[in-house]
């Protein structure tokens, strides 16, 4: 069986655990700490962070989310993630990129550092300049959310995608930590909903990190 090493607060790790759930792969999560640089989990991945995803019986170590997710959809027939045609797969895979990497850089990193690392790891001080430069820069994606929901039925087209997928991973973690107030954004969140209410989901919407509640709305499918 795969086994998954994750932390829950790294939207890389709940993009492999929702791709896993959409293409109903069993697996096992194995909670890492990334920061405690443990011997055995860097022998795994020389670069310390999470995802890992293991097959020991078969030889198998895979890393970085995007590697993980392409193995999982050129390995797995069932349940495509990507799309049929070269067109189709291009916007997937752009769009999973816009929330890999540009959603990550201008909110999610930001807030995970600020409430998350500096509060429960570091001890430091929250930058609230900081905060408040990630919380304005969540604008500028609900309205890009709503912009394409207008005009297809998801993200990357009109199917479930990497898309989607990628912005479920980094959504739920704004999400948890309390970073998007929904009701100012009634396109995006109505998206959001329909995200939450995927079976993959479940087990994302149960996560819970010691010491840090997450937000009062974060498990409810209908908010």
């Amino acid at each position: 069986m795969w086994r998954l090493y994750h932390h829950h607060l790294c939207p890389f790790s709940r993009r492999v655990r929702i791709a896993l759930g959409e293409k109903r792969i069993e697996h096992e999560l194995v909670l890492e700490k990334p920061w405690d640089r443990r011997g055995g989990f860097l022998s795994l991945n020389p670069a310390g962070q999470t995802p890992v995803l293991e097959d020991a019986e078969q030889g198998v170590v895979l890393s970085d989310s995007s590697a993980i997710v392409e193995y999982l959809e050129e390995t797995t027939y069932d349940h495509a993630l990507i799309g049929s045609s070269a067109e189709e797969r291009a916007e997937a895979r752009r769009m999973a990129g816009w929330f890999d990497q540009k959603f990550y850089d201008d909110v999610s990193r930001y807030l995970i550092e600020e409430w998350y690392w500096k509060r429960f790891i570091s001890k430091a001080s929250v930058n609230s300049a900081t905060v408040r430069a990630a919380l304005y820069n969540v604008r500028g994606h609900m309205d890009y959310i709503a912009y394409l929901t207008e005009r297809r039925r998801w993200l990357g087209g009109d199917y479930f995608s990497i898309a989607d997928v990628s912005a479920a991973a980094q959504l739920s973690v704004i999400d948890y930590l309390g970073g998007i107030d929904w009701d100012s954004f009634p396109l995006a969140k109505d998206y959001y909903v329909r995200l939450k209410s995927r079976p993959s989901m479940r087990p994302i919407l149960a996560d819970r990190v010691d010491g840090l509640r997450p937000s009062a709305v974060y498990a409810k499918l209908d908010f």
